[in-house]
């Protein structure tokens, strides 16, 4: 670990170098990509330097003990000596999880798709909630969202959502959210008062560009339609709405929110890199799955997640068998807690797996 953490502390400080050349900024987009290197690189070299420092301290305590005759300085040394080995202790680990592969889509903005699933009514109100508690989290960390695709049911529901969620590192953090997410509590239309269970599905996809795809045109069938909306001077008398649909592997994307049918169509051709960029990582990652599986990052839609029980107040993520029981910040869109208990689990799985 200490070889390789060598080589990335000569890549930072060669970054280093290199950024500090009047010629640097002659090719911004060259500039920008070792930055963010650079950027990324940053937490591992000051926890390097800490290490190193640390253990310089060790050695120089040892001289000192070895060399010490009063037995209250002695005593001293050996306490510090004891704390600054509880210190290499924690250094270490953090460096090891530091250094564990990263997922390359970590950095990137998301695509993310809500839709109604078991429970008619109450789990499209459910997805409406869902969709409330995610742009409310976006809105807190100050990123942007921007509505794709949103079909409305009468009560107040949503069938279906579709938004992009612009900032960094929002892959990072909301990757974990895909799956089936159970609700238990009394629906508004319920007079008698009788707890309801429904699901809402979440899919989390990273932004793809067209580059990153392969996308044939002559496999996309495109049709237009006219934007839906709450009637009066919202209708659209124009069929600027757009769908994509790709014949080869049946994927069906939608885009209604922008004003042209050429801003829709290009939202449309991004949702399409996406999906076909997810369909395709997860069939390298059925090929290359063994027994053990990651309890955090499979990210499958039909597994359930997570349960919201109101009644009883409280949020269960049973990947991780964690229980808050603080349901209404949680809606709010007061996610970290579950978010970070979720990052620290995949690294321990990945830590450990890294050293079998």
């Amino acid at each position: 670990m200490l070889d390789k953490l060598r080589l990335v502390e000569e890549r930072y400080m060669e970054m280093a170098e290199r950024a500090a050349q009047p010629e640097f900024f002659s090719d911004p987009k060259a500039a920008t990509q070792l930055l963010k290197e650079q950027k990324r690189l940053e937490p591992i070299i000051t926890a390097y330097r800490s290490f190193r420092a640390t253990e310089q301290e060790q050695q120089d305590l040892l001289e000192m003990m070895s060399g010490e005759q009063d037995a209250e300085m002695k005593e001293l040394c050996q306490q510090e000596f004891q704390e600054n080995k509880k210190k290499l202790e924690t250094l270490t680990q953090e460096l090891k999880i530091l250094l564990l592969p990263r997922d390359p889509n970590d950095e990137k903005s998301v695509i993310m798709e809500i839709r109604g699933g078991v429970g008619g009514e109450e789990s499209a109100l459910f997805a409406h909630s869902l969709f409330r508690m995610y742009t409310m989290y976006a809105e807190s960390k100050r990123w942007q969202i921007t509505l794709l695709n949103y079909n409305e049911t009468e009560l107040g529901g949503i069938k279906e959502a579709d938004f992009e969620i612009s900032g960094d590192g929002a892959y990072s953090r909301l990757k974990f959210e895909s799956g089936v997410h159970r609700v238990q509590r009394v629906p508004e239309t319920e007079s008698g008062g009788r707890v309801h269970t429904s699901t809402a599905t979440v899919a989390v996809l990273p932004e793809m560009e067209q580059a990153e795809v392969d996308i044939r045109p002559e496999d996309i069938e495109m049709q237009v339609y006219r934007s839906s909306g709450a009637g009066g001077q919202h209708i659209n008398k124009t069929s600027s709405a757009v769908r994509l649909i790709h014949k080869p592997s049946g994927i069906v994307v939608a885009c209604q929110e922008e004003r042209s049918q050429v801003q829709n169509r290009e939202k449309c051709m991004q949702m399409l890199a996406s999906k076909l960029y997810e369909m395709e990582q997860s069939r390298i990652d059925s090929e290359l799955t063994t027994e053990r599986r990651s309890q955090v990052g499979t990210g499958m839609r039909n597994e359930r997640i997570r349960t919201y029980n109101f009644p009883q107040g409280r949020v269960t993520d049973h990947r991780i068998g964690l229980t808050l029981y603080k349901i209404d910040s949680i809606m709010d869109g007061d996610l970290d807690e579950l978010i970070d208990a979720l990052v620290t689990a995949d690294q321990a799985e990945k830590l450990q797996n890294s050293e079998e």
